[in-house]
This record gives structure tokens, C-alpha cells and sequence, in this order.
């Protein structure tokens, strides 16, 4: 898109509850065509729908990252900032789909180019994003300074908000009005407020970015009309989701932005303030009991927020659109250009850059040009919907850019197999927001024609999906809070005399409030003592709880600078399987994207943290485990890197990739056919990879020693969804019938009722096939056998194994020759050398 010389662009500026994006949906209907660009998802949903009830379906388009529905005669788009169709070099799109003109354009909540993390995008759509008849540029007032230096050919329109806006103060859970909405800056808190008012009030709606548009949408639809009197919701509700809101109530005024615990600043404020009150309505806005350490509203707040003064923006963060695609240097040094005007500030660096960087640190994809550099870079726009970071995102762009890098397309049975894993509903609330977040990455790539062979298919198959985790998040947030927080939470919120109680931790974790014990805080624990459910003393457990958080950040804080020494790798009673600090669990490992890259779920325990503490000490867990698999299965995570090198050959990437899944260890008759197509070349790469092409199994030597058994163990039982079998004892040559057949399926192979480590049974079925080949008489090497302790009949079961059959007393080869008659070995004769041998002993 790009304006005539007469096209008008508009700046539309003023507070919330002004109808600009009313406006905008008007004016763009009243066009042949036109694009809306928003900050999220949920609106440019709820707008597309009201597009859609004006006129109709097959005119409408909606494009997000996660949804994509464009009928081919549609002339309306409604889209995320990101996904807005903007022609130019700089975007992550290239389809016929991202370069149409449209006659109008609009971008929603333009201010938020000030926004660290997604500011140059607002920024570059705010410069580029018009349309050939009209342009609307829409935000707050703040944004009157820029507009003026960037375009100062635009027409600025102020509007006055509708109704009044005033400050009502503080109120309890109990008290608060009907109509209100009450906005948390956590999942958990969204939740735990929500079943208080269910309880006490009769019920409450719920607005979050976790759930489903359908979800969201039911949520909605039951608060407008009338079936409960209130909306618990996170900040998402500032942007543009109009409700009948006359009260807003702040459960916080502090969020975490993702790298820092902040106050609000006060246009934050105001954007969430402003949804009480709509049309000729007065709304208010107030705080729900908050403790004196997080304060409530200052004077110059509530004045700023109720007269809509705003410090103005004199800076917003910019990123070079015109990309040159020489090759992939060429290409990060346009993305890293300064701008030249002192209003445009360079943006910090974001996910894909970050990703690109990391990527072309390899040769091979830093020579990349042209038209692969453009494919490297639209991969490099997968977003980060896990929050893992770039080192870990960098793993799935490097992995699609070696399908789609020379045109090729992402595999489907990998995809499948993707999104079957995430469909599935069972699990607590970390995992299903962790699958979530996983299944939006997927439902991305099925929005790339140019990724998948099969998009409209796929895409419907992780829109499914998504819909069934968010309405699963929501019922296992709802029941879980139903028993556990909700009355501590009541409590906090509802009584305030207790906070100046002083709350003491002693040495040895004893909790008193004042002069009486109540519980016990073990690692981030906190156990009640059975005394404190004496009426008398529910209001110390209150004080407590809300207490205890210093003393709970001050052990995070201590335990994060820890060495790696400190944590281990622990097994509860249920088999679950965790990283312990000395006896405390402190996370769970589960099913994460393969074998070698387990996801980390922290315990219950550290709830209580805060985010930033919660995530911090997670990122350090998660730092631990990646330490101990790269220490004890770094030759399994080389075997897992050759069986996806496109310089492997294929033969090579076919074996390596069984071994893998197996976790280093196959019988080798389950290889036999990949093991057939093996050149010279591959089995000396092989060789160099550490990998035993043994004559029983297929192994890596080094993951036979205790501790990488151990991980192995590990790793497997949470992928397949068991508990942690029970492991041999270290150095075992052979087990009993009574091993866990599961732990010693690790290094052992069975033998009749023993199980023979698969080294040492390699040793003998090498000995009796180097004995066969040199034409000897006894294939069973007795000293080694005797050493390990083999009886009779797991000697023959061994020996048919290796490929030898009794016949009589001998042993005869079951080859293509028959043996020669003086080549026989005698089973008696191999058990008397083994009597001879015991005797020496």
C-alpha cells in the first residue's frame, strides 16, 4: 500500500471511550476496500465479526498470526499489527495475499510504537501502512508530537472522551459495584478472583489472551448480557474491547513487562481505566484493597488519569523496512540501520533478529542469498509464542529453514506428529498453557502457503486444537482455584488489620505471627499447623501468607546464584520425576519438543513467588538440565544433530534418527533394513559418532555408564508418560529375573532369565563369530563368560542370539554353509573349561 499525493491521512487522537475505532470500521465500509491494523488478537477478532454482520463473510478477511481466513472476493481486512498486508522488503510475508491496495487503512493504538518489544512494528505501520483514498492514524494524545515531525502533511483530530471519568477509590471484594470489571495482570490472579465471585456474587465472566476466540467470545457475550454483574480480565481489555463497564477496580498496579516486576505508568492506566463508562455514561475507576506495600493510586495518578493528561511521546522505537537480501551479513546490517530522524529510536533487538544473528553464526547459512535469504528471514518471523528465548527458538527456525530453505515444504508427518503430541487435554495448568503457546506456533506455519503443502487442512487442525486447551485451561484454572486459594485470597484481600503483625521465619523454618507459631516454611513450602484452624487464628494464617512473600524471594534470589551441585536429579514416591534442591522438588520435567529437550513445569510451591522470581528461577532449572543432558548424553545430542544435518547422508540420518528416538540403544534386528543401505562411508561416519554396530545391538558406548543411564531413564519415562523404572546397580555385568525389565532394557539385553550388559554380550558374540571366521572349534570365549557369571542356560539363549543353534552337543552356525564336522563346538566341553576356570578362582 502506498498514498497518492492527495490521499488524506488523519491522525485521530484522544482517550478511550472517544468511538475511534467505531470510526475507523465506518469510514473503512464506506470504501471499495480497506485494512485495519490491531495491537491484539482478541479485538481484531471481535471487530472482524462486527465487519462480518455488516458485510457478510465472503467481503471479510482475518489476518493474524494464528488465523487465517481470506475468502477470495474479500475486500475488508482485519488484522494484527504484524500480519497487516504492507508491501515492502521489510516484511516476513511474501504471499499474494500481503500485497493487495486497499482504498483505506487504518492502525489502532498507534502510541504503542513506544513499546520496547513491538514498537517498530506500530512505528512502520503508522509510516507505511496507508491507503490510496484515506489513511486514520488512531491512539492517544500523547502521540500529537510525533505525528507532527513524521507526517506533518496529517490532519490531527482530537477527540474529547464521551462521558466522565472519576476516582472511587478503594473497595472490598464484598462491596464491589455491579458492572465492574476487576483487572489482574496474571493468569492465576484472573482465576482466583473469578471464583471468589462466583462464590460471593454470583458469578463472573473472563477475558483473557490464553483463551480461544469462542471462549472469549461465550465469555463476553454472557457479562453483555446480564447473567453475571461482573468481568474479571488482564490488561487486554484497555485495547478497544467495549463493554458495559461502569466500574474498573486495579487488583494491582504492578505487571511484568518480561524482563522486569513494574509500576504501570499512568497512559497504562488510563487505557485500562478508561473502559468504565461508555457512550453518555460516567464511569470510575478504584483499587480492590490493595496492601500498603503495593500503594494504591498517587494524587498527580488520579488527576492525570481523570483530566486525560499525558506526558507527550517525543520518541518512538523504528526499525529499516527496505532490507537488502544480498545475502544474510547484508541483510542483519539493514535491519541494524540507525535512523536519521532524532524522533525514530533504534529498536531494541527483537526475537527475530535476535534468531537471525544466532542462525548465522553457522557458515553454511550465513553464506545464504537472494531469494533463500528472504525465505531465512520470513522464518525467522516465527514468534516466540513459548517465551523459551532465542537459543531455544533458534533450534525450531533452524530446523524449518532446512525444509523450506531450498523450497522445499515443512514435512507432514513431523507436523502431524507435532500436533498430535499437543492434543492432548490432560496435565495441570502448566502444561496446557505450555501446549498452548506450542499449538499457536503450528497454527502459524499452517497460515504459510508456502511452508506446507496441504495449509487450509492444517490449519483447521490447530484451530481445533486450540480450542480444546483454552476451554481445558479455563476448567482446570477454575477447579483448581475452587479449594486451594480462593478463601487465603479472600482473606488478603478482605482484612487489613492484621498487616502490622510481624511475621517471623526462624532458622529452622518456624513461622510465627507475633508471639504464636502457626506453621513450618520447608524450601517454599509453607505447612499449616493444625492448631491454626482454631477460629481465633485464621486471621494470623491471613497475615502470614501475605507476609512470607520477602522471605520466599530473599531463598530464590539466594538459590538462583547456587552451582550446578546444588540441584539433582530427584524421584518422587509417585515415579514423577523432578530437580530437586536437597529433599524439595522444586520442578517437574515433562514431554517438551524431543527426546534431548524436556519441558520444566516448577512446582506448586512456587506459586508464591513472584513472576520475575518464578521465571528467573526457572530459566536457571532449565539452564541445569541443559547442562546435565550436554555433561552425560552429549554423544546422543551428536547423533541427534547428524540424523538432521542435510550433509549427512541419508542412510546415516536414517539410522542416527532411530538410535535417537530409541535413546541410544536397538536390537539390531530392528535396524536391519536401515543398516543394509550403509555404505563404507556411512559406517565409518557412524564410527566417528561413537556408534557400535554390534552383532546383537546397535549402541553408543558411553551412555552405558551409570549417570547417562540415568538421564536416559529419565528422559524416556517422561516422554512416554511413565514413572522412573528402578535402575541397576552401577557396574552390574548381568541382572536377575527380578530387575525391572524397563531399567534394564537400558543396557542389558536378556538372556533366558538374565539380563548380559549389552557390551559385554558384544564381546562375546564378536569373539564367536572371529572364532567361526578363523576356522576355530569353540566359538564361546569361557574366561569372559565365567567372569560375568553366566549359567548354562543363558549361555545357549546368548549363543542362538549370535546366530549359533545346538545340535546334539554342538554348536552349529545357521549359515548358508553347513559347518565343517571338525568346526563343532561341544556344549558339555565349553561348561568344563568354565568348571576349570571356577576351580582356579
Amino acid at each position: 500500500m502506498a498514498p497518492r499525493s492527495d490521499a488524506p491521512v488523519r491522525a485521530i487522537l484522544g482517550p478511550t471511550n472517544t468511538g475511534k475505532t467505531h470510526l475507523a470500521i465506518e469510514r473503512m465500509c464506506g470504501h471499495s476496500s480497506g485494512v485495519i491494523g490491531f495491537p491484539l488478537r482478541l479485538l481484531a477478532r471481535a471487530v472482524y465479526d462486527r465487519v462480518v454482520a455488516m458485510k457478510g463473510e465472503k467481503q471479510v478477511a482475518l489476518l493474524t498470526g494464528e488465523e487465517r481466513i481470506v475468502p477470495p472476493s474479500a475486500r475488508y481486512f482485519l488484522c494484527t499489527a504484524e500480519s497487516m498486508p504492507v508491501t515492502g522488503v521489510g516484511e516476513h510475508h511474501h504471499d499474494s495475499d500481503m500485497q493487495r491496495d486497499f482504498a483505506f487503512a487504518a492502525i489502532d493504538e498507534a502510541q504503542l510504537g513506544i513499546d520496547p518489544e513491538r514498537g517498530h512494528v506500530f512505528t512502520d505501520r503508522m509510516l507505511r501502512a496507508w491507503g490510496r483514498e484515506e489513511t486514520l492514524i488512531l491512539g492517544s494524545e500523547s502521540l500529537k508530537p510525533i505525528v507532527r515531525e513524521l507526517l506533518p502533511k496529517a490532519e490531527i483530530v482530537t477527540r474529547p472522551r464521551f462521558s466522565t471519568l472519576r476516582y472511587g477509590g478503594s473497595v472490598k471484594l464484598s462491596r464491589l459495584p455491579p458492572r465492574s470489571a476487576v483487572v489482574a495482570f496474571s493468569a492465576e490472579q484472573v482465576y482466583a478472583l473469578a471464583e471468589m465471585l462466583r462464590r460471593f456474587r454470583g458469578g463472573a465472566a473472563v477475558v483473557m489472551g490464553a483463551l480461544s476466540p469462542a471462549t472469549r467470545n461465550a465469555q463476553v457475550a454472557m457479562f453483555q448480557r446480564g447473567e453475571v454483574d461482573y468481568l474479571v480480565a488482564t490488561d487486554a481489555i484497555g485495547m478497544g474491547l467495549n463493554m458495559d463497564v461502569t466500574h474498573v477496580a486495579f487488583a494491582g498496579l504492578e505487571k511484568f513487562d518480561g524482563r522486569r516486576e513494574r509500576r504501570l505508568t499512568i497512559a497504562e492506566m488510563a487505557q485500562i481505566a478508561g473502559r468504565a463508562g461508555r457512550h453518555q455514561r460516567d464511569g470510575s475507576f478504584g483499587t480492590l484493597g490493595l496492601t500498603q506495600e503495593s500503594g494504591g493510586f498517587t494524587d498527580g495518578e488520579i488527576e492525570a488519569i481523570e483530566d486525560h493528561r499525558f506526558r507527550p511521546l517525543d520518541f518512538v522505537y523504528w526499525r529499516n523496512a527496505d532490507l537488502d537480501f544480498t545475502d544474510v551479513r547484508a541483510l542483519i546490517a539493514s535491519l541494524e540501520r540507525k535512523p536519521d530522524d532524532p524522533m525514530l529510536r533504534p529498536a531494541p533487538e527483537a526475537i527475530d533478529l535476535a534468531v537471525l544473528k544466532l542462525i548465522a553464526e553457522d557458515p553454511a547459512i550465513v553464506a545464504r542469498k537472494g531469494v533463500q535469504a528472504r525465505r531465512l528471514w520470513a522464518v525467522c518471523g516465527l514468534p516466540d509464542f513459548r517465551k523459551v528465548g532465542p537459543m531455544h527458538h533458534a533450534r525450531m527456525v533452524r530446523r524449518l529453514f532446512s525444509y523450506i530453505g531450498e523450497g522445499g515444504h515443512v514435512p507432514h508427518e513431523w507436523f502431524a506428529a507435532e500436533v498430535a503430541r499437543l492434543d492432548n487435554m490432560s496435565g495441570d495448568i502448566e502444561a496446557l498453557a505450555d501446549r498452548l503457546a506450542g499449538i499457536r506456533s503450528w497454527a502459524y506455519i499452517a497460515h504459510r502457503a508456502d511452508w506446507l503443502k496441504e495449509p487450509p487442512k492444517w490449519a483447521e487442525r490447530t484451530r481445533e486444537v486450540e480450542a480444546r486447551l483454552s476451554d481445558a485451561l479455563h476448567e482446570r484454572l477454575t477447579q483448581r482455584f475452587v479449594d486451594r486459594r480462593t478463601a487465603v485470597l479472600v482473606r488478603d484481600i478482605g482484612a487489613r488489620g492484621s498487616d502490622a503483625l510481624p511475621v517471623t521465619v526462624s532458622a529452622d523454618g518456624e513461622v510465627s505471627v507475633g508471639p504464636e507459631p502457626i506453621g513450618h516454611l520447608s524450601g517454599f513450602e509453607f505447612r499449616v499447623d493444625p492448631s491454626t484452624r482454631l477460629a481465633d487464628k485464621r486471621l494470623l494464617l491471613a497475615a502470614a501468607e501475605r507476609r512470607l512473600g520477602d522471605e520466599l524471594e530473599r531463598r530464590a534470589t539466594a538459590l538462583i546464584e547456587e552451582p550446578d551441585e546444588t540441584f539433582s536429579l530427584a524421584t518422587e514416591e509417585n515415579g514423577g520425576i523432578g530437580v530437586a534442591w536437597g529433599e524439595h522438588i522444586l520442578a517437574r520435567l515433562a514431554a517438551g519438543r524431543s527426546l534431548l529437550e524436556p519441558a520444566l513445569r516448577t512446582a506448586r510451591a512456587l506459586d508464591r513467588l513472584s513472576a520475575q522470581s518464578r521465571a528467573t528461577l526457572r530459566a536457571r532449572l532449565e539452564r541445569w538440565v541443559e547442562a546435565q543432558v550436554q555433561r552425560h548424553l552429549h554423544p546422543l545430542e551428536q547423533l541427534a544433530a547428524a540424523a538432521t544435518d542435510p550433509a549427512s547422508s541419508p542412510g546415516v540420518r536414517a539410522l542416527a534418527a532411530m538410535l535417537t528416538d530409541a535413546g541410544g540403544l536397538l536390537p539390531r534386528k530392528t535396524a536391519l533394513s536401515a543398516i543394509s543401505h550403509l555404505e563404507q562411508a556411512d559406517r565409518q561416519a557412524l564410527h566417528k559418532l561413537r556408534v557400535r554396530l554390534g552383532p546383537l545391538d546397535v549402541f553408543l558406548p558411553p551412555l552405558l555408564k551409570p549417570a547417562a543411564q540415568q538421564w536416559r531413564a529419565a528422559l524416556l519415562s517422561v516422554r512416554q508418560g511413565q514413572s522412573m523404572p528402578v535402575l541397576p546397580a552401577a557396574g552390574a555385568a548381568t541382572l536377575g529375573p527380578d530387575a525391572d525389565p524397563r531399567g534394564a532394557a537400558l543396557a542389558y539385553r536378556r538372556a533366558g532369565r538374565t539380563w548380559v550388559r549389552v557390551d559385554l554380550a558384544d564381546r562375546l558374540a564378536s569373539h564367536a563369530r572371529k572364532v567361526r571366521s578363523a576356522g576355530g572349534t569353540e566359538p564361546v570365549d569361557a574366561e569372559l563368560a565365567t567372569s560375568i557369571g553366566l549359567d548354562e542356560e543363558a549361555l545357549g539363549r546368548l549363543m542362538n542370539d549370535i546366530g549359533f543353534t545346538r545340535a546334539g552337543d554342538a554348536w552349529r552356525w545357521r549359515g548358508r554353509r553347513s559347518p565343517r564336522r571338525d568346526q563343532r563346538g561341544s556344549t558339555s566341553h565349553a561348561f568344563a573349561e568354565l568348571a576349570k576356570l571356577k576351580k582356579k578362582t
